[in-house]
């Protein structure tokens, strides 16, 4: 039979897998910059948003080519057989060899609408700009949110987890003083069902974790990402400059939905210029050199020999349109028309923009307070958990009111540290607001996390 001490402690397993986890997390944490980093290479969004990017550049592009000369080069052989049957005399018959090649060269030297189409094509160039720049700040966000998502989620946790012990502790003292009579068994009921239902909210809290973990891996492209955490304690930056209207102020010249809008409408001018161009004349400059090769092959009767010809020609190449069914006439109202919707969009954005910039601004302030008012709070469900541990030692309190004040302590520990990491997220969506959102925003964030 075996020795009893050489029975596996099973109790030790848990404490080991623990062991091993907090090793990893301090081996493996990552920091914010690190997951953005991740994302940036890995995320479809963004990576979508690059491609199309790239798209427009080349596409903007295209539209030089309508002011740029065009070359082509054309080539040509042929063999003829002419086969003649005269109703007297002998027949005839001749075989032709021709080959040909040919160069053509045009330049546009007045054509208005060629020209507008190139300024419409820098113009997208300068659009595909600010939509990369809003994916970029897009990307920021979400990482971020994603980041604190999971530390709040393993804060809950671990405010859960020490709930329990709470709890477990205040039954067990509820049991014994009811084993020796000093209370009833009501207060070791009350204990059980809060302990019951701290049970359950640990499993909730476990999954939530996983949940949340499982969408940062998603969004950087890793297994078992472990954000570091913040250190403590934490020190919230006051919003820098703290008048609203000075957000507001910053994103209409840097917000790209209001940058958008403003290239939009200068490529509804453009396009009306352009329409009005249809009334105007084209100048081009021609240009061509052919040369040519003719011989006979064989023939039953003398023919001429082998002719030579090379022709260079160059000339000016005039267009006037004079009625196309008033198509231009209604082309230039119809340009007219999508001009003043794209103001009226550039206004819009101004408007939404600007709206979006005082809610988020106003929103990291009230997070400020509130986790000011939330520290209050937790100082306050301390001392008020230590005063009903006191008074149910001396039988002036009863066991629940205990349980309500160690429930009370842990859930607004949860939300204060939720409220600090809403302000840190907020701070970062103000200046995505405002369009001043960097990569570079994440150091001060990134500095106040744990080593």
């Amino acid at each position: 039979m075996s020795s009893p001490h050489f029975l596996p402690n099973f109790r030790l397993i848990p404490l080991m897998l623990a062991l091993g986890a907090t090793l990893s997390f301090a081996a493996q944490a990552q920091s914010l910059v690190d997951l953005y980093s991740a994302a940036r290479g890995y995320d479809a969004t963004y990576q979508a948003a690059k491609s199309q990017f790239d798209a427009t550049l080349a596409k903007a592009a295209q539209a030089k080519a309508g002011v740029l000369p065009t070359v082509g080069l054309s080539a040509g052989a042929s063999v003829t057989n002419q086969d003649i049957q005269p109703s007297k005399g002998p027949n005839s018959n001749w075989t032709y060899n021709a080959q040909s090649a040919t160069i053509a060269a045009s330049q546009p030297l007045y054509r208005p609408a060629n020209w507008v189409t190139y300024e419409q094509g820098k113009k997208q160039a300068e659009l595909a700009q600010a939509q990369l720049a809003a994916a970029d700040q897009d990307l920021i966000v979400r990482v971020t949110q994603a980041y604190f998502d999971v530390l709040a989620a393993s804060d809950n946790l671990t405010f859960v987890k020490s709930q329990k012990t709470a709890v477990g502790e205040q039954l067990a003292s509820a049991k014994r003083n009811f084993e020796v009579g000093t209370t009833t068994i009501t207060d070791s009921r009350e204990a059980q069902a809060r302990s019951d239902l701290v049970v359950a909210q640990e499993l909730a809290a476990e999954n939530d974790l996983l949940v949340k973990g499982l969408a940062l891996n998603q969004l950087v492209g890793q297994q078992s990402t472990t954000p570091k955490l913040l250190k403590a304690p934490v020190v919230l930056a006051p919003v820098e400059p703290p008048d609203a209207e000075q957000w507001v102020a910053q994103s209409e010249a840097n917000h790209p939905s209001i940058q958008q809008a403003a290239i939009a409408l200068d490529v509804a001018r453009l396009e009306t210029r352009k329409a009005e161009a249809g009334h105007k004349p084209t100048l081009d400059l021609t240009g061509g050199y052919t040369a040519s090769n003719s011989s006979n092959g064989t023939s039953s009767s003398s023919v001429p020999g082998d002719t030579r010809a090379n022709i260079a020609t160059i000339g000016l190449s005039f267009n006037l349109p004079l009625f196309a069914g008033f198509s231009t006439q209604n082309r230039i109202k119809e340009t007219i028309a999508l001009e003043e919707k794209a103001r009226a969009d550039l206004e819009n954005a101004k408007r939404s923009v600007a709206q979006a910039t005082r809610t988020a601004f106003f929103g990291v302030q009230s997070g400020q307070a509130q986790v000011n008012a939330l520290q209050a709070a937790e100082a306050s469900s301390q001392s008020a958990l230590d005063a009903n541990k006191l008074g149910y030692q001396v039988g002036v309190r009863i066991n629940i009111d205990v349980l309500n004040s160690q429930s009370q302590l842990f859930d607004t520990k949860a939300k204060l540290a939720k409220a600090r990491y809403d302000v840190l997220v907020g701070g970062l969506k103000l200046r995505q607001a405002s369009g001043t959102l960097k990569a570079d925003d994440l150091q001060p964030i990134n500095s106040q996390l744990a080593p």
